[in-house]
């Protein structure tokens, strides 16, 4: 007797094992057809499972997220199967799933084409309509290793020889194509019916690039045709908003070879840089941090202690002088613990904390490197908080709440918050580990945030608060983080004076709201698609002359204008006024005032809001009225 136990809390009995597929169907023939998968006591598999003990059991179908993801799987081996089909010398390497759909790496004797992936996305859908099983099957490796070397399909051998020769191997088939792979997948092809082949890139065998460049094809999957729409709706508002575009097109900043993953800033771009790090000064300064600055490089036996140079080295540019090895800050706690114990503090100085615009640089490979999204020079608004345990609980809670009104002051009002707890392998005991996982989640509760639970997810030296934004197109953004570390201040000799003159080491919590500047301004771009707020548009105000005869009056209204602290242009070339607010237009300046002989004459200007909307005339002073306003508000 087998008793299967339901979401739901009711219990089915069968006289025998019986799988997944059979219990949906005792249940009904509706959640029969739509069962995609089986979780039986929390693990993920195929319909075809064989309960054959008690166990709790959901049944997956679309509408479940861990549906999604078997459909994404499922498809992806789809993608195979059509390109194997198409090109029968292609051999097939790794396919996993990615965020909104999947990829598929091939080895084949020339590059494919938009014509190829075209038609294989074509084979696809005539695959699925087959609506062919899939069936699982599990083999010795050894066994699965032959088999694969006997249909030429070197990597996947290559793949299942790094195995244990102890262990067997599950591998899929559909029709003519079999794969290896851990599932669980859909019971048949048919369930496959909404993807996309999205682009072709390369990639290099097992990440490494000694080796064979590959072929990369992406892919997108859902459940509902309407839910790819949107998807592909929002990838062409991104399209839109990229930053590397609007930088161009801006005039912010741009790129080239000679630095690979550094930024070169223009006037304009350094001007929205500086308010940025303006308004976070400000919130240094009016939330009790102290800014400090610590060197760009220092010596390998820190970085020794800290623990970055066994954990860390390939990420971190390195040099040598006098016969010292030196290397490049990839991130900016080892400098500030060293201002911390470079005098003895007592514990009524605590909690003590720290800020600073702390330049790093980590060697990322070329491959990942992404505009200002993932570069190898970056500024963090870095900040430690040096505290006692007793003290983690009111920082954080006073951290969640500066962080949101940051968040909201540049535009951003929907943020997810995940709580990372201990992994396996971790330092410190497990009452500290109990006491800092408490105070994260209670600080949240407190702020009364929705949080996930992220388990395992924790560095090796503490859990940590990841928060993260969702920008104007539903976009999620991992931006701000506090982290506690028990370890760093251990490593690196911190210590404080306590209330009965004992030595103690202090908790040190790793805070960035923003993280690196160079992203979140690369953020800012996209969410305002290139027309920033008044507060941070490099230039606020543009004036333009219709004729010469304005032009000395258009003068005088800069300079007042300058003087009330704005940042504001002139464009007294002699060209048509359609024509030069067309083109100031196309900057997404805030604001563009008209100058002609009738306004010279009352001592007033024409003003135009970003996007053609016309204000009619008015003072200067009800235009710094406005102005300021709008900046006061953050607007």
């Amino acid at each position: 007797m087998v008793s299967v136990r339901l979401p739901d809390g009711s219990q089915r009995q069968f006289d025998s094992p019986v799988t997944v597929a059979q219990v949906a169907a005792s249940i009904g023939a509706g959640l029969a057809k739509a069962a995609l998968a089986g979780k039986v006591d929390g693990q993920l598999v195929d319909t075809s499972f064989l309960i054959d003990r008690d166990a709790d059991l959901a049944i997956v179908t679309d509408k479940d997220a861990d549906g999604l993801e078997v459909i994404r799987h499922s498809t992806a081996h789809l993608l195979a199967y059509a390109v194997k089909e198409l090109f029968p010398e292609a051999q097939v390497t790794i396919g996993p799933v990615i965020d909104n759909g999947f990829y598929y790496d091939f080895s084949y004797k020339r590059p494919f084409t938009p014509e190829d992936l075209l038609a294989i996305e074509k084979k696809m859908a005539e695959l699925a309509k087959k609506d062919e099983p899939v069936e699982r099957k599990v083999l010795p490796r050894d066994e699965a290793v032959a088999y694969f070397k006997s249909i030429a399909e070197a990597y996947k051998a290559e793949i299942i020889e790094s195995i244990p020769a102890d262990q067997d191997v599950s591998l899929y088939s559909e029709g003519k194509f079999t794969d290896l792979c851990r599932g669980p997948h859909v019971p048949s092809t048919g369930k496959l019916k909404v993807f996309k082949l999205m682009k072709l890139a390369g990639a290099y065998w097992r990440g490494d690039s000694k080796n064979e460049m590959l072929q990369r094809i992406y892919g997108t999957a859902w459940t509902k045709k309407e839910d790819q729409e949107a998807y592909l709706h929002m990838l062409e508002e991104a399209e839109k908003r990229d930053h590397r575009k609007l930088g161009r097109q801006l005039d912010l900043f741009h790129f080239q070879d000679e630095a690979p993953g550094l930024i070169f800033w223009h006037p304009k771009g350094w001007t929205v840089w500086q308010q940025v790090e303006q308004y976070m000064r400000r919130v240094y300064q009016d939330n009790g941090y102290q800014e400090v600055k610590a060197p760009q490089i220092l010596d390998r036996s820190l970085w020794e202690k800290s623990g970055h140079w066994d954990n860390y080295k390939d990420n971190m540019f390195t040099t040598d002088s006098e016969n010292r090895a030196y290397a490049l800050k990839p991130m900016n706690c080892p400098g500030h613990v060293q201002i911390f114990r470079s005098n003895m503090h007592s514990y009524r100085e605590l909690p003590l904390r720290y800020g600073e615009f702390g330049q790093c640089h980590r060697n990322e490979p070329s491959g990942s490197l992404h505009g200002m999204m993932r570069v190898r020079g970056f500024t963090q608004d870095d900040g430690h908080i040096f505290c006692t345990d007793d003290q983690i609980l009111d920082e954080c809670v006073a951290f969640t709440s500066l962080l949101q009104r940051v968040y909201r002051d540049f535009g951003f009002t929907e943020v997810i918050y995940k709580v990372a707890t201990r992994p396996e392998k971790r330092v410190g005991s497990d009452d500290l580990w109990d006491k800092a996982e408490t105070a994260l989640i209670e600080s949240l509760k407190r702020s009364g945030c929705d949080y996930e639970i992220t388990p395992g997810e924790g560095a090796f030296y503490g859990p940590k608060i990841e928060y993260t934004l969702k920008d104007a197109i539903g976009r999620p953004w991992q931006c701000g983080t506090i982290q506690v570390d028990f370890s760093m201040p251990v490593r690196l000799e911190a210590e404080y004076v306590a209330e009965d003159n004992s030595r103690k080491v202090p908790v040190m919590l790793h805070r960035a709201i923003l993280g690196s500047l160079e992203r979140f301004i690369g953020m800012l771009i996209e969410n305002h698609a290139g027309a920033l707020p008044l507060w941070l548009a490099p230039v606020q105000v543009s004036i333009l002359n219709i004729s010469e005869g304005q032009a000395e009056y258009a003068l005088k209204i800069e300079q007042a204008l300058k003087k009330q602290g704005f940042r504001v242009q002139a464009d007294l070339r002699n060209e048509k006024i359609t024509y030069k607010i067309r083109e100031h237009s196309v900057q997404k300046l805030p604001y563009i005032v008209v100058i002609g002989d009738k306004e010279r004459d009352a001592n007033t200007v024409a003003v135009r809001a970003r996007g053609n909307v016309d204000l009619g005339v008015m003072s200067i002073d009800s235009l710094v009225e406005r102005l300021n306003n709008e900046i006061a508000t953050k607007a």
